[in-house]
């Protein structure tokens, strides 16, 4: 499915009218990746959620990124900015279809994942992070953060303390931005790098149970 040409292409598990009225779930790949990476992912979380699974909309090598990055993973507000308007507009439609949008995002697509509730805080319910960082604002006029201040998001960040690939610097202004901003649920997985692990995928199942299902 597509919705636009300035907006990502998308799978997603179930495309009928079983659907309608259900949680949704997006997957948001990391750097490189596809949208066929974290789909998955959904054998292993609550079945009562459709699943639906973003493709970045920029080419990066074989595979795809929601912005440019440097070494250092750096990256452009302005690029951050257009990919975050992209994506709303595939999932506004959708929000209007499902009981609620929670949002994974893997390594860049926790930034991702990050900056559309910071841009559309009221759409979101929850949010997924997994060995990934939030996006300084960096004037950055699509982002209300304060609105996060007065209704925090339900946040799930798990990473190992090790990660090889997300800088201090990144990890750092998370760790301040959440603080602030985020009901969080934080978890570390020693020896997973930069990947996902099952002992993981067992805590954000129960993550989604009790914060999306509202089962304990």
């Amino acid at each position: 499915m597509t919705s636009s040409d300035t907006a990502p292409v998308a799978i997603i598990s179930r495309n009928d009218d079983s659907r309608l009225g259900t949680p949704l779930l997006v997957f948001l790949h990391g750097y490189g990746s596809n949208e066929q990476d974290l789909m998955g992912l959904s054998r292993y979380l609550p079945e009562e959620f459709t699943y639906l699974s973003a493709r970045a909309p920029l080419q990066a090598g074989p595979g795809f990124c929601w912005f440019p990055l440097t070494q250092e993973i750096d990256y452009s507000s302005e690029a951050v900015s257009h990919s975050v308007v992209a994506l709303w507009q595939l999932l506004e439609p959708l929000s209007k279809q499902h009981s609620s949008i929670t949002l994974l995002g893997f390594s860049q697509g926790m930034a991702m994942a990050t900056s559309l509730a910071r841009y559309q805080r009221e759409a979101i319910t929850a949010v997924v992070g997994l060995s990934g960082f939030a996006v300084e604002p960096r004037d950055l006029e699509i982002f209300d953060d304060e609105k996060l201040q007065q209704n925090p998001i339900p946040l799930f960040w798990g990473r190992d303390l090790a990660d090889p690939v997300i800088t201090q610097d990144k990890i750092a202004f998370t760790l301040g931005w959440v603080s602030k901003h985020a009901e969080l649920t934080s978890e570390t997985y020693p020896q997973i790098g930069h990947s996902v692990s099952m002992d993981e995928l067992e805590d954000v199942d129960a993550f989604l149970k009790k914060v999306v299902l509202g089962q304990e």
